[in-house]
């Protein structure tokens, strides 16, 4: 038995990708034999979060107490440092596997009610190879008697084709960012990029910096899409591109990873709140019972 469970393959023209039955993970994906994010082996658990599904909240949340819909949540403390909760609660759990076709597979999980977060909520994640790429559709339906409150994240690392980051150019289409605490849980306030070391408004070398930032109020083209992107010193192009639903984009340079995954990718990760939004309720989802939401962001090498 695999570590993340049955391995499920899509294709379509020169794009390759393999979701996981554990968390709904997206362990590879390629385009044209080159990898468009750092995926892991079949026989590996993945480290860093690599291609992991966050859900209820994204990024962190504080081990103090809170509460919605008059019912008490707390935490599961996981970075003891830190005293917070790291990337929800479906990471590790097997998903049911729904369809699969060619170019597309449908996962979903029914999340019961726990001290961590007591709701009934049902998951379910779509990944779609086409002519524009990866897109990965999330829906989230509320199970339960009493409106809920979420939050929906993903964890995919931009791949290089270099052995380190180093010359990359990034580019983040995002005015502002979140300051954060040493437990790097927000502060409620909300900086410019404009004169800062994190501004990539404009493509610049991630060399010398160190990154683990949250931006937001993200610049969109016509569509609604924000796009990151990144390209490495030979040329290699990889887009991240997220709708309306995503207002929030973590960028991470991998610096506290282990050896030999320290700093050979970008994790770019669409979130649809900030970190700590359940204990603080900024822009969290909520949803009356029976009611659905969707949102999806989308990955493409750019030739």
């Amino acid at each position: 038995m695999l570590p993340s469970g049955e391995q499920i393959a899509i294709a379509h023209g020169d794009q390759r990708a393999v979701v996981t039955e554990v968390g709904a993970t997206l362990r590879t994906y390629v385009q044209s034999g080159v990898p468009v994010v750092e995926g892991f082996a079949a026989d590996e658990v993945p480290s860093g979060a690599h291609g992991q599904v966050l859900f209820p909240w994204p990024n962190r949340i504080g081990a103090e107490p809170w509460g919605f819909s008059e019912r008490e949540a707390e935490p599961i403390v996981d970075d003891v440092a830190g005293r917070t909760a790291l990337h929800g609660l479906v990471r590790w759990r097997p998903f049911r596997i729904e369809s699969v076709n060619q170019n597309r597979c449908v996962l979903s999980l029914l999340l019961h009610p726990s001290p961590s977060y007591p709701f009934a909520t049902e998951l379910a994640v779509a990944y779609h190879l086409g002519s524009l790429g990866l897109t990965v559709t999330t829906t989230v339906t509320n199970r339960d008697e009493v409106p809920i409150p979420f939050g929906v994240g993903f964890h995919p690392y931009l791949a290089v084709t270099t052995p380190t980051i180093e010359g990359a150019e990034l580019c983040v289409p995002a005015r502002a960012f979140i300051d954060v605490d040493d437990r790097r849980l927000p502060t409620g306030v909300i900086l410019p990029v404009t004169g800062h070391p994190v501004d990539f408004l404009a493509p610049k070398s991630v060399s010398g910096h160190e990154l683990d930032v949250t931006y937001t109020e993200l610049l969109r083209d016509d569509f609604g899409l924000a796009t990151v992107s990144v390209v490495d010193r030979e040329g290699g192009a990889v887009e991240l591109s997220m709708d309306r639903n995503f207002p929030y984009v973590q960028v991470y340079t991998g610096d506290g990873l282990a050896h030999g995954r320290r700093r050979t990718s970008i994790a770019v990760e669409p979130m649809t709140c900030p970190p700590d939004g359940l204990r603080s309720g900024k822009d969290v989802v909520v949803l009356e019972p029976g009611q659905h939401w969707a949102g999806s962001w989308r990955l493409r090498r750019r030739r």
